[in-house]
């Protein structure tokens, strides 16, 4: 369970001020809220907090105010653990494993392979006039084929 916090903890450090925040945001205060609505809020603010003592450290101050968030969400994970009684410990650890799996995404989970375009947000491609467009363009001919000689079709 320890590891299990630690990870936790490490995911929101390494989250914080990323494109996968606002995820890794809700899905911490779902978990610590547990369908309370004024508990979801209280640690929306904690999780703030935590991205705006982030931002507050300058370049050179940056990996120590993280190492700070990190062990904050640790001892946080860890406490939310050790005070759950045995049948809901073990619906945590799977719901921390998730949280921790999610961290580890690229991009909190958007990812293209080779030739594919990942986009949050709207992309509007147009062609016109004898062009061609796209996201993602091969190899691509404008115009007109050649007729085929005596013997093609």
């Amino acid at each position: 369970m320890v590891a299990l916090a630690s990870a936790a903890g490490a995911a929101v450090a390494s989250a914080a001020g990323t494109d996968a925040w606002q995820g890794m945001r809700q899905r911490v205060a779902r978990l610590f809220g547990r369908g309370d609505g004024a508990a979801q809020r209280f640690h929306l603010e904690r999780l703030d907090g935590s991205v705006a003592e982030l931002e507050r450290a300058g370049p050179e101050a940056r990996e120590q105010a993280r190492a700070r968030v990190l062990a904050a969400w640790q001892t946080r994970f860890h406490d939310l653990l050790d005070d759950a009684d045995d049948e809901d410990r073990g619906e945590l650890a799977r719901q921390l494993d998730e949280l921790v799996r999610y961290g580890q995404r690229p991009f909190g989970g958007m990812s293209a392979g080779d030739g594919g375009l990942t986009v949050e947000g709207t992309v509007d491609i147009r062609a016109d006039r004898g062009s061609a467009a796209a996201g993602v363009m091969g190899d691509v001919t404008i115009g007109n084929p050649q007729r085929p000689g005596p013997g093609h079709n």
